[in-house]
């Protein structure tokens, strides 16, 4: 993942909403979730919910999928991991380490929401 490519997804989880959406996503895993269970979860109404896909998508963070009539929207794993490669890969100054003792590898804690 290039600067461009990490400010993006960065900037588009700087939001509170988008935040919320994308770690509901990284929760449901690989199925992904429909709009309205989104909404339904996040409590957020229809037309808020889609601008903010829509900006998640644009920033590369996330996929979607047609079902039928239905459309379920994943996090992207990659673009994810791509992220967090990109904010640890100097960390011990670029040398192998065990990312736990330096200190990078905390826990995720918090309300998804």
């Amino acid at each position: 993942m290039n600067t461009q490519q990490t400010l993006s997804a960065l900037a588009a989880l700087a939001q509170e909403n988008r935040l919320a959406i994308f770690r509901r996503l990284v929760i449901a895993g690989p199925e992904g979730l429909t709009p309205g269970a989104l909404s339904q979860a996040l409590e957020l109404a229809p037309a808020t919910l889609s601008f903010h896909l829509k900006e998640l998508l644009h920033a590369g963070l996330l996929r979607k999928r047609q079902e039928g009539r239905f459309i379920h929207y994943q996090a992207d794993f990659a673009a994810m991991n791509g992220v967090i490669a990109y904010l640890t890969e100097n960390c011990c100054q670029g040398e192998s380490c065990d990312l736990e003792d330096a200190g990078c590898a905390a826990p995720m804690t918090g309300d998804p929401q």
